[in-house]
């Protein structure tokens, strides 16, 4: 009866550390720094698509170039089209669908609010010096 006492306290004690953490790395608590999933290899998104954008784009440069930008869908695609005109990159054929709809999904431009609405009908006055 002790030993099952013992065995449901250890069970417990060990479900809670790794639900909060608390434990783990030597009493460090793990908090979740981003709900996105990033491939460990490239530091991409992870999507269904991804496998397509590794083998089109990453078989000559860094997947830190496409992190590091954020173009519209037509902005890559020209990107693409300049590649392919500058640097031999080969025609995607159907495949370039694919790389488009990743880009375009995960590293498209981000929407940034301006400070404020720009103000309309102002009454100026003048100062006296």
């Amino acid at each position: 009866m002790l030993l099952c006492l013992l065995l449901f306290a250890g069970l417990v004690s060990t479900a809670f550390r790794s639900e909060t953490g608390v434990g783990n790395n030597a009493g460090w608590v793990s908090m979740p720094l981003d709900t996105t999933k990033t491939d460990k290899e490239t530091g991409l998104v992870t999507d269904p698509n991804l496998y397509m954008v590794k083998a089109q784009c990453t078989s000559c440069h860094s997947s830190k170039l496409i992190i590091a930008n954020r173009f519209t869908r037509d902005g890559w695609k020209q990107k693409i089209r300049w590649m392919q005109a500058n640097h031999n990159l080969w025609d995607l054929g159907e495949t370039e669908k694919q790389v488009l709809d990743y880009l375009e999904k995960h590293y498209a431009p981000t929407v940034t609010a301006a400070r404020r609405k720009p103000l309309n009908d102002i009454k100026w006055y003048k100062l006296e010096e």
